[in-house]
């Protein structure tokens, strides 16, 4: 790194550490300002927010290993996900909002009643805030230590006398944490130097998340994700001009891996998105993507979407959140990633000796690389902020909504009002909630010394949570559901995973998470079966509250006759929207993508050409649908 790269992270430093020092007044008030930004967001922020939050460190290279190993299609396994996140937009954002929650596990208590509500709020907030929060920061964290080695060189910069009490120090704790692995012989000066790094980098990004809450996150968050993108383009024009332009890079591929890639893909199986050319399409894999947007932990924007949807400042700012945060996810971030995975496998091709397990390890490694080769000054520090500051993105919002679930639901409902019978003040809370940032880091940081690859550790977290999709859903647009029925689905899944991962192997994941969601669904509705819906006193209550959509009809009644009519009809709308908009962006995705990369077109369809443009034709011409379906005339007392 030259002075110039240094100063660009100094700048990026800079600014975030006065963004958390400007807003930490506000953030000090209450619960409510610090978690929720006291609930002001716009929706374009509030949007470019959570893709800054999901663009995180260890996507690129997790995309990169795909590409290498599954093939463009495999990224489907993430972009599925796009219809997840307008689900949450079309048909729940609203409905988050008027819940007036602070956390998602506080709804349990607004949409159930009783000692199960309050059982199931306790467990979920230890689930998702410890557990699931913490595996998935743990990831991210392994992710910035091999992105930190190649460029914060400490073991050169620092004194002999600063340095080498670290290099002591991780020794005798003895836990590798290097690129090069525990045989490589510098591998306690590497990791050491890779402490060291995310020692500071975690204090900056402590530092603006603790002291000015979302309010800071947020406002950090839009210039990250601005300087990831310019990073992002700038890497992948160097890349792809290094290679002689993409008719080249694809020319290539072909002319590479005309033999076999790695494990035996095909040029074509690397460069296609549908499943006639694809690498392992087989029906279990098609089924699973046809349910993955349903049955995983998020399915209802549970965690830091949520959080999102309910810091915005009105019902229609939450849906246009949704909106921003996928195109800017599923679209502009895959396209500038697709060309660059492509290229870094061209200009790097892989071991053909490496083991499978180690396979997907390599292929991530090489985006660093990458950077570390082919950079020149400037853009070397303009691209090393952007991984940091996608770090930083995804740190701080796993640190503010881990702490949400910590102080708002363990401490001030469970310690306080039910075991001392007491209310704490809305300043003490903040300090626990500032306080609650730091164990939730060391327990993220214990994690990740236990991982070898990103995909490990996400697949692992995708199993955990494949079992709680549908019953997420369903208490939404569904007055039957009951606390027993949520605490059924957790408590088989935390059974069933575990020998799931013992019985089947990496290569059956389908078939694990099918049989899973599975298996969770139907103790669920087994639950609800024997148990019946909650008292009809709460779920009126709760209807009068959130106005759900869906089958609430004997509910709603009580409420109001003409909404018990309205509501499945204002379920198809959102469901309507939902789906075209989808439609929309995988068209546009699917038919730029294949134009960058030089993708074959179904088997079906003999002209790539035509097979492009009617993809984008397709993509423009629902644009109008679903938009008047989801953001027309206000039918459904939704704030505006």
């Amino acid at each position: 790194m030259q002075t110039v790269d240094v100063l660009i992270v100094v700048a990026f430093v800079a600014y975030a550490v006065m963004a958390g020092l400007r807003h930490r007044r506000q953030a000090s008030k209450n619960l409510e300002e610090y978690f929720l930004a006291g609930r002001t967001l716009p929706g374009w922020k509030a949007g470019l927010s959570m893709a800054a939050t999901q663009f995180a460190a260890d996507t690129p290279l997790l995309v990169t290993g795909i590409v290498a190993v599954s093939g463009i299609f495999g990224l489907w396994q993430l972009w599925i996900f796009a219809v997840t996140f307008l689900l949450m937009g079309f048909v729940l954002a609203g409905a988050w909002r008027r819940a007036g929650v602070v956390t998602d596990a506080e709804l349990t208590e607004v949409r159930y009643a009783g000692s199960a509500a309050a059982v199931l709020r306790g467990v979920k907030a230890f689930y998702l805030g410890t557990i699931i929060n913490c595996v998935s920061l743990g990831w991210v964290l392994f992710a910035a230590a091999k992105i930190a080695e190649p460029f914060l060189l400490w073991n050169v910069w620092l004194p002999p006398g600063l340095f080498e009490p670290a290099v002591t120090a991780v020794e005798w704790v003895g836990l590798p944490l290097s690129l090069g692995g525990p045989d490589d012989p510098q591998v306690w000066i590497r990791t050491a130097s890779n402490v060291i790094s995310l020692g500071l980098i975690l204090t900056v990004t402590l530092l603006y998340s603790a002291t000015g809450g979302l309010r800071s996150v947020t406002d950090t968050d839009v210039v990250q994700i601005g300087i990831m993108f310019a990073g992002t383009l700038a890497f992948t024009t160097i890349v792809v001009t290094e290679i002689g332009g993409l008719a080249a890079m694809t020319e290539q591929v072909r002319t590479t891996f005309a033999t076999g890639g790695p494990g035996g893909i095909t040029p074509n199986e690397i460069l296609a998105f549908t499943p006639g050319h694809a690498k392992d399409a087989t029906w279990t894999m098609l089924s699973l993507l046809g349910l993955l947007w349903l049955i995983n932990s998020v399915s209802d924007g549970t965690g830091y979407l949520a959080q999102r949807s309910m810091a915005c400042r009105s019902d229609r700012d939450a849906k246009t959140a949704a909106v921003v945060f996928t195109f800017t996810q599923v679209v502009v971030r895959s396209l500038l990633w697709l060309p660059l995975g492509i290229g870094l496998l061209v200009l790097f091709p892989p071991d053909p000796g490496l083991a499978p397990g180690l396979l997907q390890g390599d292929r991530e490694a090489s985006f660093v690389r990458g950077m570390a080769e082919l950079l020149p000054v400037g853009v070397m520090g303009l691209m090393l902020t952007g991984m940091l500051a996608a770090l930083a993105s995804t740190v701080d919002s796993h640190l503010n909504w881990g702490a949400s679930y910590w102080t708002n639901d363990l401490y001030k409902r469970f310690l306080c009002q039910a075991w001392l019978g007491r209310e704490p003040s809305g300043r003490s809370l903040v300090w626990v909630a500032r306080g609650s940032n730091l164990v939730i880091l060391l327990v993220a940081l214990v994690i990740m010394t236990q991982l070898t690859s990103i995909n490990q550790a996400w697949q692992i977290n995708l199993l955990f949570g494949a079992g709680l999709g549908v019953v997420q859903v369903l208490r939404w647009v569904w007055w039957r559901m009951n606390a027993w029925a949520e605490i059924a689905a957790m408590l088989t899944s935390a059974a069933l995973a575990p020998l799931l991962l013992a019985s089947l192997g990496d290569d059956q994941q389908a078939l694990r998470l099918l049989i899973l969601a599975t298996a969770s669904t139907a103790a669920a509705l087994a639950a609800v079966w024997l148990k019946g819906p909650e008292k009809q006193a709460g779920l009126v209550a709760f209807y009068r509250r959130v106005r759900p959509v869906g089958f609430w009809g004997p509910i709603a009644s009580h409420v109001d006759g003409a909404a018990a009519a309205a509501g499945p009809a204002r379920l198809g709308r959102a469901l309507g929207a939902m789906t075209l908009c989808s439609l929309t962006v995988f068209c546009f995705l699917v038919g730029v993508g294949t134009w960058l990369v030089g993708s074959p077109s179904p088997t079906w369809m003999p002209s790539r050409a035509i097979w492009i443009g009617c993809l984008l034709f397709v993509g423009l011409a629902a644009c109008p649908v679903w938009y008047r379906l989801g953001f027309g005339p206000d039918r459904d007392g939704e704030s505006s």
